[in-house]
């Protein structure tokens, strides 16, 4: 197979960083949100998702109107909706073991909300906690606030406070 052109290697999305190296990453919404939304830099950040080997897109976000995008560019995706006034724990309870799965089944996952804030921070900081990988919250916290470049507010700290006593918290 030759080289692709970097017209055709996409763009890679804004704000993203790996929450586990080579294996799971979140970032913002391809495309952008909001006024900030462009139809070509989305089509172009998910070829870029496609080109790097994601094999799984999970949205975040409450809208289902964009995830055809996914589809045109034969890029699985998952839609675990989170809307700012649903109860976390019960939706949290049920992507943690998810996202665990896709994991151990060698999925390469990419996790998205409309913007990489509080919420998407607090998440992956819960996720953390909730596997066991940095089961001490004040760690993981430091940890997610580093990785992301950004402070967890207080959004991301009640979903942080949910990890230990969601299903199957090895924290």
């Amino acid at each position: 197979m030759g080289m692709k052109g970097k017209w055709a290697q996409g763009i890679k999305p804004r704000n993203f960083s790996w929450v586990i190296k080579d294996r799971f990453a979140v970032c913002e919404r391809p495309g952008g949100y909001g006024a900030n939304h462009r139809r070509v830099r989305r089509q172009e950040e998910i070829i870029w998702v496609r080109e790097q080997g994601f094999t799984k897109v999970i949205s975040l976000i409450p809208a289902s109107h964009n995830l055809h995008s996914y589809t045109e560019l034969e890029v699985a995706w998952l839609h675990r909706p989170l809307r700012s006034h649903d109860e976390p724990a019960p939706i949290l309870s049920e992507l943690f073991p998810e996202i665990e799965r896709l994991l151990a089944d060698g999925e390469k996952l990419l996790m998205h909300g409309d913007e990489l804030g509080d919420r998407i921070a607090g998440i992956v900081a819960a996720y953390v906690i909730w596997s066991g990988l940095v089961p001490e919250a004040p760690k993981a916290t430091m940890l997610v606030e580093r990785m992301l470049a950004r402070q967890i507010g207080p959004v991301g700290r009640e979903l942080i406070a949910l990890a230990p006593e969601l299903p199957g918290a090895r924290a």
